[in-house]
């Protein structure tokens, strides 16, 4: 079987592509790959057995991550909880994931990774598993009282009426000001949680790229934004993909109000299933919060062909003493190492 090697960018073929295909999800998305791009420099390519000219069939998108710090590697897809290779047939994926491991000394590549929604069939046995960690997803079929008497009574629905009693406004949509809102509030958590914060033209460019497909949500108390989220959308599945809060207003039960808001409003637009992403395995504290949103967990697990052991930023960001500093930083200098060293972590 040949295999090529096209631009998802520029390809006319692919977005056709992703509308007939059941396991396409928003981290496919042209929008999605040309923010990755915009924001990091990372090139997306896409992996097929289709030659140019030919209806695409199957095909593996992924990122190229060029860095002196972290080394050069083929990601699928950074940034992504997960990125399904659209590939129906075993045959098939065992000669694209060769392709991809025979290709790494040619391209340079130190490491190539897959996360799969679902591990595939026929995938190259020089692939092996380099994590696990659990994906929740959760149903909309139930009517919405039954989706609320799913919600956990003390860590939602009493919290959920507390944000009533005070009076916690709610907005949504895609301005300018719902921006500014959300990334002041991302900024704050990231530094509460000793992360180093996104870059905000990272979000931006979200925005410009998928357009419609993105809401922002936001609760504020007497005008003042205490708890923000960013959502996704493709066909009828939303993605929650960030949520950020002031700790300092946490018991005015900001967020548990933007979680109802936002099933609410998913239900009642015709949306199937809501998204809520993955969770490290060692992180019982999410895993128990996104439990009592009602929703559904199972096990993914990623995928790592290595050629070459080279200690990443993404390992250094995680280490106590990196984490420490983080957390001391300036709100300026901590958004400006953002800006610097993310792209090095995909």
């Amino acid at each position: 079987m040949k295999i090529h090697l096209a631009d998802p960018l520029l390809d006319s073929r692919w977005d056709a592509f992703l509308e007939r295909h059941p396991s396409a999800s928003i981290f496919h998305e042209r929008g999605w790959l040309q923010a990755l791009q915009r924001t990091y420099g990372y090139k997306p390519y896409l992996v097929t057995s289709a030659a140019p000219g030919e209806p695409l069939s199957n095909g593996i998108v992924a990122c190229q991550i060029s860095s002196w710090l972290t080394g050069v590697r083929l990601v699928s897809l950074p940034f992504s909880d997960h990125c399904q290779p659209l590939v129906d047939h075993p045959d098939e994926m065992e000669e694209l994931t060769h392709w991809m491991i025979r290709e790494s000394d040619a391209r340079g590549w130190n490491y190539v990774e897959l996360r799969p929604l679902v591990t595939p069939l026929g995938m190259d046995a020089h692939l092996q598993q380099s994590g696990t960690c659990w994906f929740h997803e959760l149903d909309l079929e139930p009517g919405l009282d039954q989706l609320y008497e799913r919600l956990h009574k003390n860590s939602f629905q009493r919290k959920i009426q507390r944000a009533r009693r005070e009076g916690i406004s709610y907005e949504s949509g895609r301005s300018k000001k719902l921006m500014d809102d959300f990334y002041g509030l991302m900024a704050t958590t990231r530094r509460r949680q000793k992360l180093i914060p996104q870059p905000k033209a990272w979000f931006g460019n979200l925005l410009e790229c998928l357009g419609e497909k993105v809401t922002i949500r936001v609760a504020r108390k007497k005008g003042s934004p205490i708890a923000a989220m960013l959502t996704l959308r493709h066909g009828s599945t939303v993605v929650y993909k960030y949520g950020c809060s002031d700790e300092a207003f946490h018991n005015l039960g900001g967020m548990p109000l933007l979680f109802w808001r936002l099933l609410e409003e998913s239900k009642l637009s015709g949306m199937v299933t809501i998204d809520f992403g993955r969770t490290d395995m060692d992180n019982p504290g999410l895993l128990a919060f996104k439990d009592r949103l009602g929703s559904a967990k199972r096990p993914i697990t990623y995928y790592r062909f290595t050629k070459t052991a080279k200690r990443g930023a993404a390992n250094l960001s995680e280490s106590r003493a990196v984490r420490n500093f983080v957390s001391i930083l300036p709100e300026s200098v901590s958004s400006a190492a953002g800006r610097l060293f993310y792209k090095h972590l995909g």
